[in-house]
């Protein structure tokens, strides 16, 4: 990652960043000269959070730089500054308030993010030079970030379900995995109708992308995410801002290739299956419609309340296929529901599991790595709002209580009991730029759950 290279090789005169705050601003200031103090405080600087203060030496160059941080917030303390201070070499004074350089490297180096397939970099950003072990540690992670932006980010021209097949047998052709794709009528001869009934009404066939990799003798584990490339709401049309951004509803399948991506490249002991079901929710003469039923793998009966509740339909199937795997853990991403955001806003994706203790370990590993969930119950009893008069259950419901709650209930009749099960309905996406998280689409929960399986499947 450009933005971050190892300490060790970076040119001795790069340039300290010293991060301070109001309580610590005289101590950073007896640290300088007399007229880099009155240069201080004719300045105006005076250490608030996303603040900063260029210090020349006598011959007007660069020497120092004092950055205003929240010491509490590693994550966000240098997120600003890539792509605001002078293209130059940085690294962090000893004497910075912030405990945590890790996490200060790696809301830099996020924050450094440019989108360019369409257009050029506004500028380089500059870099930030770390110790070792740091960046093997967050280089990783950045790229992972990285990728989701960018598959999220990409407009539905470029990102259909056959950009995203080969952009899966790329990750696969670069860590030696097995890969399979049942494409347009081949879902139906594969028993998975509910994928077909999704996306059979656009020009572009919808397909289940399989990606196998690791040894038969270790831990199987199923990472699933919602591929629709785009979501028009199919018979049940969207308004036109609800469409607006709906190229980003491939947003759980990007999140499952970059998980899958660091699973395979910190070689964790599991044998993993990447499953993305990738679709368009178009509108056509043979699109899917209100009060159709249908039979899925699981052999359930859906009735189609509503053509544009497709992210379950078609994970539905793809969670039927992984369990027939017998995984040890069952994870996925999904794009799924606006009533996630309503209860919890656009920073913290939805967690639903069947098991608290398992939740709370993600929950935990989240905070852990600046990379924030909250779990939402699987409130049984709400079942009854997908009650259907002719099959086993509906798509949606007449009410709009409670709406991520009984989409992962309708997923949760895919998944037994006995199987260990984590769903996130997340945003993957920033209405705006803040620090660390420029505007588009965003990685939700990916740092976390790696988290948690290098904990969980430690050798």
């Amino acid at each position: 990652m450009s933005a971050l290279i190892e300490r060790a090789s970076a040119d001795r005169r790069s340039i300290a960043i010293e991060t301070t705050d109001a309580a610590h601003l005289a101590a950073a200031r007896r640290r300088l000269t007399a007229a880099q103090r009155r240069w201080l405080g004719d300045s105006g600087f005076d250490a608030s959070p996303g603040t900063f203060a260029l210090i020349a030496d006598s011959n007007g160059k660069l020497v120092r730089v004092l950055a205003g941080v929240d010491a509490s917030d590693a994550f966000g303390a240098l997120a600003s500054l890539a792509n605001t201070l002078p293209e130059a070499t940085y690294h962090l004074a000893l004497e910075s308030v912030l405990a945590d350089h890790a996490h200060a490297a790696l809301g830099w180096a996020l924050g450094a993010y440019q989108f360019t397939r369409y257009r050029k970099a506004k500028r380089t950003p500059a870099t930030l030079a770390i110790p070792a072990a740091d960046l093997a540690q967050l280089v990783p992670l950045v790229d992972a970030t990285a990728m989701v932006r960018d598959l999220v980010n990409t407009p539905t021209e470029d990102m259909g379900p056959a950009q995203m097949s080969a952009a899966i047998k790329q990750l696969g052709k670069t860590h030696k995995a097995k890969f399979r794709e049942w494409v347009g009528d081949e879902l139906l001869k594969g028993n998975f109708p509910t994928i077909h009934a999704v996306g059979r009404a656009s020009h572009r066939a919808p397909r289940l992308i399989e990606l196998k990799w690791g040894k038969s003798s270790d831990p199987t584990l199923v990472v699933v995410g919602k591929g629709v490339c785009f979501d028009t709401g199919g018979l049940n049309i969207k308004t036109g801002d609800g469409m607006r951004w709906m190229k980003k509803d491939m947003g759980g399948a990007a999140h499952a290739i970059a998980l899958a991506g660091l699973i395979m490249r910190a070689k964790l002991p599991v044998n993993l299956t990447l499953l993305v079901p990738a679709v368009e929710n178009a509108i056509s003469g043979n699109a899917m419609r209100p009060g159709e039923v249908i039979t899925t793998r699981a052999g359930i009966t859906v009735e189609v309340d509503n053509t544009d509740a497709e992210g379950r339909l078609v994970l539905c199937d793809a969670l039927t296929y992984g369990v027939e795997q017998k995984p040890d853990l069952l994870i996925d991403f999904a794009t799924l529901t606006g009533a996630a955001r309503v209860a919890l806003g656009p920073d913290l994706p939805a967690l639903f599991a069947h098991r608290d203790a398992l939740a709370q370990e993600l929950v935990a590993a989240g905070h852990a790595v600046a990379d924030p969930l909250w779990q939402l119950p699987l409130w049984r009893p709400y079942r009854r709002m997908l009650d259907s008069y002719l099959a086993d259950t509906t798509n949606s419901g007449a009410s709009r209580h409670a709406g991520a709650i009984t989409a992962a209930l309708y997923l949760e009749r895919f998944v037994p009991d006995n199987v260990a099960w984590l769903h996130l309905d997340t945003y993957a996406w920033n209405d705006a730029d803040r620090p660390g998280r420029p505007r588009g689409g965003e990685a939700m929960g990916v740092r976390a759950m790696f988290a948690l399986l290098q904990e969980r499947y430690a050798r």
